[in-house]
């Protein structure tokens, strides 16, 4: 006699393809639910009970008595396929083969009168001798394929394309090909798709005849995927999936996200199998909530009683319960279960859920603090601190300020403590309650990371105990790199007169640029990248150097590891505080082409010819002998002086000559280019072209535009009076030269 569980009995073994891919995280999602997982309320089928029962009326042969059971069942759960297909099964076996093809036959004829057709597959898979005749068999899954997939526009190709139509008679082949098919069709036209690395889209194409489809995706529009490969790369979107309300109805996602910012995350949530971290809910709200707005929906969202947090820092992760009461009661577990350290955690983040659960957690936390008290005082006093916050501080020694005057080391203390509100609300315990609070300051300003706990210790420390500061900010600046946050610190608060006073500042932007290299401060590489940006504290130390520092800075400066973007304003800064720091300015010279091709001409003359000309003239000249009476050689010296002087003028003007573009000179005003005529009061009219200094030719009214002369008649325009010569001269026409 068999036994009967949920598990299908004499279903035939699936063919299956290499191409089938495991389950996806959203494809594991159950479609129509939220979430993938059970929730409470809901009942399984009672396999245990029926299973006896049927097992026993088996062994009875009180077949009738099944029957029965079969006929209350499919009135009262007419879906439970898995049921009547186990029993039907069974009767078989047991020689009840009439008996068990009327029943599912009844159960078959109900489920076709529904329309549900995927149960009839389950059916027409699981109990292959309903039907004889394999062709038979193979006609009844074709047909129910084709009233599952009724109105889809490729169905009819498909089943062509995988082959369905053919060998009737080899009925694992035709299930292989009817899953094949399934899965093909899931990326029917309009198919909403997740793809990795791409983002959410829909199926635009299907192309039988190139075997592909393609895809408009979030990343990536048009893209082409072959039918193999499209099972792998692309996911379908369960109904009520987060993505796929995206693509269908992103108003409504908008609604929620301004009138309930905890529906729209425990939605988001529910789409997904496991809790996941703020960064992914940030990326799947893309396009929903903005950059701008994610801060303020971000804490009300979190707020929804049924939104679960775990972990802390970079690893929290976030899901959800079922209900409000489903919560609280994880919430127990999870409080239970944790170091002291977690149950602090576990108790900011959640106690406002219910009253209860806050008086609870308040309970297991004071029992704490006196376990605590001699194990690990840290603890004790973060403990100690949690509850005086929410109106439940322990009493005698149990107390924070009782911890913190009778410990040796308070500043042990304080930096043991993780979080920094409750290192912060231990300050302001250790300042009012301990008269050397100053020397505790300045030790805790060594440990200390947090930017806004070192400026409540060092504001507190400025009138009291000022000299303490000062003491331990030149330790800082003498020897940074043991601790590299409060300096880093320091230099983002260089500006504060208070704090960095009249020290060296040219020490403290050496030292800031040395911390770019030290590997001490590479978790803080960000923060000095910033201290160089303008508006940053580096321009206003600037301004604090002497001339000859000035040039010590501008040289560490030059070499610093830093991009051009950063280091050229400061180097600009410094020229405009410094002007004699900037470099000599290179002087255009403008010339014709003419005028620049007949110079390099000379040039190559010179480099080419002349100068070994005169090179094998002076090793003659030497040959003659005494060369202080020699006028052949010391002539062929003065010589070759001069056309070295020549090359270099030649190479210097040319690495800087400029060439007139005549299309850009603007004829409204004498400029560099123009040919203009002029009337002296004695009307007299003469011509004038400003071009270079190699074009100069007075005597052909050619002048150039750095002479006196040129220089005058610049920016003149037409009317203007100048003097030339001691008359004057009115500008009658200004042109182009050409």
């Amino acid at each position: 006699m068999m036994t009967i569980c949920l598990a299908l009995k004499g279903r035939p073994e699936q063919a299956t393809d290499d191409s089938t891919p495991k389950p996806s995280k959203i494809e594991r999602a159950e479609p129509g639910r939220l979430h993938p997982h059970p929730q409470p309320g809901v009942q399984s089928r009672p396999c245990m009970n029926d299973a006896a029962e049927i097992h026993q009326l088996l062994e009875e042969g009180e077949f009738d008595a099944i029957e029965d059971r079969w006929l209350e069942r499919l009135a009262a759960e007419p879906t439970d396929h898995e049921y009547f297909v186990e029993v039907a099964q069974a009767l078989f076996e047991a020689d009840e083969q009439d008996r068990a093809r009327f029943l599912i036959e009844l159960f078959e004829d109900q489920v076709r009168e529904a329309g549900n057709w995927p149960t009839r597959l389950e059916i027409l898979r699981s109990l292959d001798w309903l039907y004889p005749d394999p062709a038979e068999l193979h006609d009844a899954i074709l047909d129910t394929v084709r009233q599952l997939y009724e109105g889809s526009p490729s169905l009819e190709g498909l089943i062509e394309k995988v082959g369905l139509l053919r060998a009737r008679e080899d009925i694992p082949k035709t299930w292989t090909k009817a899953d094949r098919l399934r899965r093909l069709l899931r990326f029917e036209v309009g198919a909403p798709v997740w793809m990795e690395g791409k983002g959410a889209g829909r199926v635009v194409e299907v192309n039988l005849e190139l075997d592909n489809l393609k895809v408009d995706l979030e990343h990536q529009p048009g893209l082409r995927v072959g039918f193999r490969a499209a099972a792998k790369l692309l996911k379908p979107l369960p109904p009520g999936h987060i993505l796929r309300r995206k693509l269908e109805d992103p108003d409504e996602l908008l609604r929620l996200k301004d009138e309930s910012p905890g529906e729209l995350l425990l939605a988001l949530l529910g789409s997904y199998p496991e809790p996941r971290s703020a960064g992914d809910i940030r990326r799947v709200l893309t396009g929903i909530v903005t950059e701008s707005e994610w801060t303020s929906w971000w804490s009300a969202a979190r707020k929804h009683p049924q939104i679960l947090s775990e972990g802390s820092g970079s690893r929290q992760r976030y899901g959800w319960a079922a209900s409000n009461s489903d919560a609280i009661a994880s919430m127990r577990r999870e409080f239970a279960a944790a170091d002291p350290k977690q149950k602090i955690e576990l108790f900011r983040r959640n106690a406002d859920r219910s009253e209860e659960l806050k008086a609870a957690m308040i309970v297991e936390l004071q029992a704490l603090v006196d376990d605590s008290l001699i194990r690990d005082p840290s603890i004790a006093l973060a403990l100690g601190l949690t509850l005086e916050r929410a109106g439940a501080e322990p009493t005698g020694d149990s107390s924070p300020a009782a911890i913190v005057k009778a410990h040796p080391q308070p500043a042990d203390l304080v930096s043991a403590i993780d979080d920094r509100s409750l290192r912060e609300q231990a300050l302001q315990l250790i300042r009012a309650s301990r008269a050397d609070w100053g020397t505790i300051f300045r030790a805790l300003l060594g440990r200390e990371q947090e930017t806004r706990l070192l400026s409540l210790v060092a504001k507190s420390m400025e009138t009291e105990e000022n000299e303490q500061l000062q003491a331990y900010i030149d330790d800082l600046i003498s020897k940074p790199r043991p601790m590299p946050a409060a300096f880093v610190w320091l230099a983002e608060n260089a500006e504060s007169d208070v704090l960095f006073g009249d020290r060296n500042a040219l020490r403290l932007i050496q030292l800031i640029i040395s911390a770019l290299h030290w590997p001490e401060f590479t978790p803080f590489r960000a923060r000095l990248t910033r201290l160089f940006e303008t508006g940053g504290p580096l321009p206003h130390l600037l301004s604090r150097l002497t001339p000859d520092r000035a040039i010590q800075a501008e040289t560490a400066i030059e070499r610093a590891a830093l991009e051009d973007y950063l280091r050229e304003p400061l180097i600009n800064a410094l020229h405009l505080r410094f002007p004699d720091l900037r470099p000599d300015q290179e002087i255009p010279l403008y010339a014709t082409t003419e005028s620049i091709e007949s110079r390099r001409k000379e040039l190559t003359k010179l480099l080419d010819e002349e100068i070994p000309a005169n090179r094998r003239a002076i090793e003659e000249a030497r040959a003659m002998g005494d060369l202080r009476e020699n006028f052949e050689y010391k002539s062929a010296r003065q010589r070759h002086e001069y056309l070295s002087a020549r090359v270099e003028a030649l190479k210097g003007d040319l690495g800087r000559v400029r060439t007139f573009d005549s299309s850009s000179i603007d004829a409204s005003e004498v400029r560099i280019g123009s040919s203009l005529e002029l009337e002296s009061e004695s009307g007299d009219s003469q011509s004038l072209t400003v071009l270079g200094p190699w074009e100069s030719a007075p005597e052909r009214g050619i002048i150039s535009y750095d002479s006196d002369l040129g220089q005058s008649l610049l920016g003149c325009k037409v009317g203007d009076v100048v003097e030339i010569d001691g008359e004057k001269c009115e500008v009658k026409q200004v042109g182009v030269w050409s």
